[in-house]
Formats: structure tokens, sequence, C-alpha cells
């Protein structure tokens, strides 16, 4: 053998490492993108999980409410709540506020004194944040109350365009205190004006 193809032999084992350990390396970053991937794709592993919506859900009639208020009328303690079969597939839970509104009306010495209730088709939850946030619901009602002109308390369009805009309050104080609105409507249980 001459000098020549013994100092080629070392060159060519050497080499041949290299490219093993090259090719390793290579094999080994396509394996870790491809699970990467494969992750991100949801095929493997956790990947990624919608938010799960955990606002109030509307309640058919008939179906339980898990969030339901404890009953407080002592007369329907033993009653069934008894749906009718037309209308609305879901059922109506009201909202009473305990204490009357009076405000001035704008631009006014007239005063308007009303007590108002509120309805939901949701579950309870929406009752529950009304009690939890009366007062902040309270100052809104009242607020919206003293920018009514005395002659929309008079007509009864003026009367059904302040029913939704206290609705609208009533919504936008639950929504920026818990996320969610849920009150469909509001309705007067007294309305004076004096």
């Amino acid at each position: 053998m001459s000098k020549d193809t013994e100092d080629e032999k070392p060159r060519k084992k050497g080499k041949g490492m290299m490219m093993k350990l090259v090719l390793g390396i290579v094999l080994i970053a396509a394996g870790g993108g491809g699970a990467f991937g494969m992750m991100q794709a949801g095929f493997i592993g956790g990947g990624k999980h919608e938010k799960e919506d955990n606002n109030p859900k509307l309640v058919r009639k008939g179906d339980d409410d898990p969030f339901a208020l404890p009953s407080k009328d002592k007369d329907a303690a033993g009653l069934a709540d008894v749906h009718g079969d037309g209308g609305s597939k879901y059922r109506t839970s009201y909202y009473s506020f305990a204490d009357e509104f009076t405000s001035n009306l704008k631009h006014s010495d007239a005063l308007v004194q009303i007590s108002l209730a509120a309805s939901t088709k949701r579950d309870g939850r929406v009752l529950l944040w009304m009690k939890k946030h009366e007062l902040a619901i309270r100052s809104a009602l009242l607020t919206i109350l003293a920018d009514t002109p005395e002659d929309d308390v008079y007509t009864l369009e003026g009367k059904k365009q302040l029913q939704e805009r206290l609705t609208a309050a009533i919504n936008t104080v639950l929504t920026e205190n818990e996320g969610f609105g849920g009150v469909d409507a509001v309705y007067f249980r007294s309305f004076i004006i004096q």
C-alpha cells in the first residue's frame, strides 16, 4: 500500500462519522418539529381548547334551573310549577325591585314615581346578579329617569321607549360587572306622575 491510500482511509472514516452525526441531528430536528406541529393541530397532546361558554343559559319550560333562587312564597310551597303549552318554549323569571324609584323629569318640575320588575328567560344567575348589583342598577335607572322629558311619560310610545332604555341600562350594569346582561324586559308595577 502506498502512503497516499493509507491517508485516505482515515479521512473517509472521519467523514462518514460526521455524516452520521449531521443526519442524526437532522432527524431529531425533523421529529421534534413534526411532534410540535401535531400538538398544535390537536392530533396529539392537549392541543388548544376552546374557552367554555359560562354565560347564563336559556331555561326551557319544565327544566330545572341549576341556579334557581329559593322561593320565599310560603303559600306556593306545596304547589308544582305548571307551564302552559303555548307561547315561548323558555320559562320566564322575574325580579321585583323592593323600593320605588322617584325622580325629577328632564327640564320639568314634575316628579315620576315608579315601581319596577325585570324579566329574564335565562338561568337564575341573572337574578342573583341583579340582587348583587342592585345599588349600581338603581343609580343607572335613576339617571335614565332624570333624563326623560315630561312629554314622554304621558304617551304609550314614550313609556315603551323608557322601558327599552331601562332594560338597556340594567344590561349595561350587569355586563360591566359580570360580563353578561340577560335581562329581556322591564315592567312598570306602578307609574305615578306628580
